[in-house]
């Protein structure tokens, strides 16, 4: 069988993962972290694209590839439409979409522009997988209580999809006869209802459910509108305090999980009640999609960068352990699930989806 090499880019908050696949073998990956200093540079994500793109094809460089031998790149999804599971090609559209950051600013928004960009100069496609704005919602799930504000379904997609499916695995089930709760931890925290393979109801991890390393979760809206009112803060700025500021960082001054449990151990009071506050969030949401589930929960699985600490996932598991079996997979299967996706493509075992004609499926998500 032909060899098809994938590049796989994945831009985070602070750091920007870079992979290579020989097929579905991993041959290459790096982590380029980002401090916080070299972010604050930019007033705007999207401002950092070029220094984003500069970074990827310096290490590419240096690791001894050359983007003309690849047969596709990858880039994690960003903030779209709303649009049904799958393998995209990315176009100029959704490119528009994620320039203008239209459904909000993020960094992953910023992979499919460097992907566009990378395969139109060399001749290569340019995919995304199970973007942040998969949506399976059922209707009551997009009620909000206002109209004209519907509930948007915007998550780890692509992490928790993949370790659903690992998931069905270990309990010997396939994934489309099982409900599951994923829990992804990281700078944004997502906890879902997955419903025979679909997540049916998710907090929207940019916009509410618990507050995280960087963002700050679901507000009082009175209190919020009286803020914005009397302080008329600038809007971009006031942006990046909700998604990027918040969480921990606004009450810590850091995002760091690590250097919270550092200052935990130190006795610093409010360094736990902040950090104890972040837990009981994350499990009251849990409780939140048990119940969705109407408690037909076979398991219950955690994962991403904050899986890794024993403080945060035991904490959660004293909450919620009662609701069904807890499993723990720290980090991420993003980069994996990314290559998959585009070589599920490469192969003809899946046919990739246009981004224009998906999204008008969606008609009651908006």
């Amino acid at each position: 069988m032909l060899i098809i090499k994938i590049f796989v880019i994945n831009p985070g908050s602070t750091s920007t993962k870079l992979a290579v696949f020989s097929g579905k073998n991993l041959v290459w990956e790096i982590n380029i972290e980002h401090s916080s200093q070299q972010i604050e540079k930019f007033k705007r994500i999207i401002d950092q694209l070029e220094w984003r793109k500069d970074e990827i094809l310096k290490e590419l460089g240096k690791a001894g590839f050359k983007l003309k031998d690849f047969k596709a790149v990858v880039a994690r999804g960003g903030l779209l439409d709303p649009i049904p599971g799958g393998t995209y090609h990315i176009d100029k559209e959704m490119v528009k979409d994620l320039r203008q950051g239209k459904n909000v600013e993020h960094a992953s928004n910023l992979a499919g522009i460097i992907a566009y960009d990378l395969g139109q100069e060399y001749g290569i496609p340019a995919y995304t997988v199970d973007p942040v704005a998969v949506d399976e919602f059922k209707p009551v799930a997009r009620l909000s209580g206002l109209p004209g504000l519907p509930r948007r379904c915007q998550s780890h997609a692509l992490n928790l999809k993949a370790i659903a499916r690992k998931t069905a695995s270990e309990l010997n089930l396939k994934l489309e006869e099982c409900n599951l709760i994923g829990i992804h931890l990281g700078g944004g925290i997502s906890v879902a209802a997955i419903e025979k393979g679909k997540i049916i109801d998710v907090n929207n991890a940019n916009q509410g459910g618990p507050y995280s390393p960087e963002r700050v979760g679901t507000l009082p809206t009175y209190d919020l509108a009286d803020y914005i009112y009397r302080e008329q803060p600038e809007e971009n700025s006031f942006k990046k305090r909700l998604n990027g500021k918040g969480g921990l960082m606004a009450y810590l001054g850091t995002s760091d999980a690590r250097e919270v449990e550092e200052r935990i151990k130190a006795g610093n009071r409010k360094a736990e009640l902040a950090y104890h506050g972040m837990i009981y969030q994350i499990g009251k949401e849990i409780g939140a999609m048990a119940a969705v589930l109407e408690g037909d929960v076979q398991a219950i699985f955690i994962t991403g960068g904050i899986a890794n600490s024993k403080y945060v996932v035991e904490g959660v598991k004293e909450m919620i352990d009662f609701i069904a079996p807890v499993k723990i997979y720290p980090g991420a299967e993003e980069m994996n699930h990314l290559a998959a996706g585009a070589l599920r493509v490469l192969r003809g075992k899946e046919k990739a989806r246009i981004y224009t004609e998906e999204r008008g499926k969606l008609s009651g998500s908006q």
